[in-house]
């Protein structure tokens, strides 16, 4: 249980780091000139960290504990950060008029990249935690 919960702060802080370091710096110019005025300011709070927080016990739950090694975990966090970024920009993309088509393969390719790399990071720091 100790290692569960190690692996879920590691991956809690590099999610939230390695995305906002995304969002808010890499990316920012593209996001910014894709959703125009479609993006809020300043963010709504709650509700990101409300995703956050339901992202990161997925990671750790389907990722990290059923993982064999860190290959394996970095390869489910690859699946599931497909599946949950494909669906999100699919599912703008098919219902709001005005979301830019550019966004789509570009915050999938992030999703599986981002997924993988925290999910990784979560089953490596749970390995020298004892799990």
């Amino acid at each position: 249980m100790k290692s569960t919960a190690i692996s879920g702060l590691a991956v809690a802080v590099a999610l939230l780091v390695i995305d906002l370091v995304w969002l808010g710096v890499v990316a920012a110019p593209i996001y910014n000139e894709a959703l125009g005025p479609l993006r809020r300011s300043p963010i709504h709070w709650p509700a990101a960290l409300t995703f956050y927080a339901m992202y990161v016990a997925v990671i750790v739950i389907y990722c990290v504990r059923r993982s064999n090694s860190v290959r394996d975990a970095a390869r489910r966090g690859a699946e599931l950060g497909f599946v949950a970024y494909a669906t999100y920009e699919l599912t703008n993309w098919a219902v709001l008029a005005d979301w830019p088509a550019l966004l789509v393969p570009i915050d999938i390719v992030w999703g599986v990249v981002l997924t993988s790399a925290v999910a990784a990071i979560g089953k490596r720091v749970g390995l020298h935690s004892g799990e």
